[in-house]
């Protein structure tokens, strides 16, 4: 019996790691999809920036002149 309870320690703190191990992993995705999130947000703003950009020259170039 004592060689079944050390078996379920030794299988307990196998838990234990593995838990500890995908909560790392977890949080290093996290971090990556913060990362990518910033990243497309940056890009976003450069894409409104160029939409404004054409839509002023379309306005300036296109539309006759008063």
């Amino acid at each position: 019996k004592i060689d079944e309870y050390k078996e379920i320690l030794e299988v307990l703190d196998l838990v234990n790691k593995r838990l500890a191990r995908s909560r790392e992993i977890i949080g290093k995705i996290r971090e990556i999809k913060n990362q990518e999130d910033a990243e497309l947000e940056t890009w976003t703003k450069e894409l409104d920036e160029v939409e404004k950009k054409i839509a002023f020259m379309n306005k300036t170039l296109v539309e006759p002149n008063i």
